[in-house]
C-alpha cells in the first residue's frame, strides 16, 4: 500500500476498507489526492509524526470510520505500531476529551482483530499517579499553566494536576516532548483554543529541541483538516511569536 498520504491512492488498495473515493465522486478524489499529497510533503517532519498528527485529527474531529483506518494502516507501514498508536490516544485523551478516545480506543481495537494483531498491553499506572490531595506524586504540570489555572478555579488546576501526572511517564511506547507538543498544539487547532494553551504548547515544543520552523510544519500540515482552522492557527501563532519574542 503506499505510504505517501495520498488517501486516494491508499483507499483504492484497501480491499476491506470500503470504496475507492474515485467511485464515490471522482472530481472528489482528485482534490483529495492533491490536497493530502501536498501535505505529506511538508518538509520538517518525520513520517512518525505525520501519523501521530492524522490519528489525532481523526480523534479531535471523530473520523473514525475510513479516514482512520487509512491512517492507522498506513501508520503501520510506516513502523507505527498500535502500541504507539495506543500511547498517543492516551496522552491526548485529557485534550480530546475522554469520550472521543474512548471511540478512537474501540476503533482500533477492531481493526487491531481485523488485522491478527495483538492488544499491545501497557504497564499499569502507579497509584501515586492517580491520587490527588496530599498522597499524590508531584506534578510536572509548568508552574505558568498552574498559576492561570488556580486563578481559574483551584479545583480545576487540581484536575490538570491529575492529568500532568498521569502523562508523566516515558520510555518505551511513549511519545517524545516534541511529539507531545505537536500534538497538543494540533488539538489546538482543530479546537480553536487558540490562547494560554496554544503557547504553552508551543513553548513545550520549543523547550523539547523544535525550531519555529517545526511548528510552521504543524500548521501547515494540519490545513489539509481544516483550512479555516488553520488560518485561524497561523493568526495566532504570529501573535505569540511576536509577545514571546520568539526568534529563530
Amino acid at each position: 500500500m503506499s505510504t505517501d498520504g495520498n488517501l486516494v491512492t491508499m483507499t483504492s488498495n484497501l480491499s476491506t476498507a470500503g470504496p475507492d473515493l474515485r467511485a464515490l465522486d471522482p472530481v472528489f478524489a482528485q482534490m483529495a489526492a492533491a490536497s493530502t499529497g501536498y501535505a505529506a510533503a511538508t518538509p520538517n517532519l518525520t513520517e512518525p509524526e505525520k501519523v501521530f498528527l492524522r490519528l489525532t485529527a481523526d480523534v479531535c474531529q471523530q473520523c473514525l470510520g475510513l479516514p482512520f483506518e487509512v491512517h492507522v494502516r498506513g501508520g503501520i507501514d510506516q513502523g507505527v505500531s498500535t502500541g504507539e498508536m495506543r500511547a498517543l490516544l492516551r496522552f491526548i485523551s485529557y485534550d480530546s476529551g475522554y469520550h472521543a478516545a474512548l471511540s478512537a480506543f474501540e476503533r482500533l481495537a477492531e481493526l487491531e482483530t481485523a488485522l491478527g494483531l495483538s492488544n499491545a498491553a501497557a504497564e499499569p499506572l502507579p497509584d501515586e499517579l492517580l491520587a490527588t490531595g496530599p498522597d499524590a506524586a508531584p506534578s510536572p504540570l509548568p508552574q505558568r499553566a498552574r498559576a492561570i489555572l488556580r486563578d481559574l478555579d483551584p479545583s480545576f488546576a487540581e484536575y490538570f494536576d491529575l492529568q500532568s501526572r498521569m502523562r508523566s511517564t516515558s520510555g518505551a511506547g511513549t511519545l517524545t516532548v516534541r511529539e507531545r507538543s505537536f500534538t497538543t498544539l494540533s488539538i489546538d487547532t482543530h479546537y480553536q483554543t487558540l490562547g494560554d494553551t496554544f503557547r504553552l504548547h508551543i513553548q513545550r515544543g520549543l523547550d523539547g529541541g523544535a525550531t519555529l520552523a517545526d511548528v510552521r510544519a504543524v500548521l501547515r500540515f494540519n490545513a489539509q483538516f481544516g483550512a479555516t482552522r488553520a488560518w485561524h492557527a497561523w493568526q495566532a501563532f504570529h501573535a505569540h511569536v511576536a509577545e514571546a519574542g520568539w526568534v529563530e
